[in-house]
């Protein structure tokens, strides 16, 4: 009798882990922002700010007088002059 559960309790802790590792590979699949698609997101458009130099996002820079600026401080500065 002895064998019977000590062959019952190898068994679960066997499916345990299976269940644990199958577990862990659905996490690593998963996209990291909880999409559906799997296909990485495209890098962002970078921009020059002509102030200070410092590239940003075209999508969160400024764009005043045909040049780009990191923050509204920036823009009402103007562009750097050498």
């Amino acid at each position: 009798m002895a064998k019977v559960l000590l062959l019952l309790g190898v068994v679960a802790v066997v499916v345990l882990l299976l269940k644990n590792y199958r577990r862990s590979l659905e996490r690593l699949e998963a996209p990291p922002d909880g999409g559906a698609s799997g296909a990485p997101s495209a890098p962002a458009d970078m921009t020059r700010c002509a102030r200070c130099g410092v590239h940003v996002p075209r999508a969160e820079g400024i764009l005043s007088g045909g040049r780009f600026f990191c923050t509204e401080e920036h823009r009402r500065l103007g562009p750097e002059k050498p």
